[in-house]
């Protein structure tokens, strides 16, 4: 009976302490949040979203601006997951590498601007944690994430537009051979009926 008594109590502890971690994100980092998304948003429609479309076709032309700087604003502007959006405005060849750059920053910015990703806050929650029962500054460590965010989504960029090359490159030969093949049919049919014709 004492053993069914400590599981008991051992699985509504549970439960409380889920309780008063939820509580100290509700107090804490939600307040935060909404501001900063209320801030954001309202940038956003001070600067107007016809301009920031504006700013991401010209980032689109050079590589720099389309794997650091235009990840960097979509994430920050448009958050998760609206920020992929912005890729519209690249080649179709682009568009992976821009979609890869991208993902790949939806975390990195969370020590710094979390209203980036609201919805996976957890992520940077738990880092933050651990970094902070070692007694060190979670200042440093955002800083050095957010950074090694951005090397990590450029090379992620350009990677990926190679990789994406040469699959289109490849795409190509395909359906050029399968053009060809269906034309050599083609041609074999239309003898085979002249053939046919001039025996009747």
């Amino acid at each position: 009976m004492q053993i069914a008594a400590q599981i008991a109590e051992g699985f509504i502890g549970m439960f409380q302490k889920g309780g008063t971690v939820f509580v100290g994100l509700v107090t804490g980092i939600v307040p935060l949040l909404i501001v900063l998304m209320t801030a954001v948003n309202a940038l956003v429609r001070f600067i107007g979203p016809e301009r920031i479309d504006k700013v991401a076709v010209v980032a689109s032309r050079n590589i720099f601006l389309r794997y650091l700087i235009l990840p960097f604003l979509a994430v920050f502007f448009l958050t998760n997951p609206i920020a992929y959006t912005l890729g519209r405005f690249l080649p179709e060849k682009q568009k992976p590498a821009f979609y890869d750059s991208s993902v790949s920053f939806v975390h990195p910015i969370l020590g710094l601007f979390p209203h980036a990703n609201p919805g996976e806050i957890f992520v940077w929650a738990g880092i933050a944690a651990g970094i902070t029962k070692l007694g060190l500054g979670l200042g440093d460590l955002a800083i050095h994430y957010f950074l090694v965010g951005l090397l990590v989504i450029f090379i992620r960029g350009l990677l990926t537009e190679r990789i994406t090359a040469v699959m289109w490159a490849r795409r190509s030969r395909i359906v050029s051979s399968e053009s060809e093949a269906n034309e050599d049919i083609t041609l074999g049919e239309t003898s085979s009926t002249e053939i046919a014709t001039e025996e009747a």
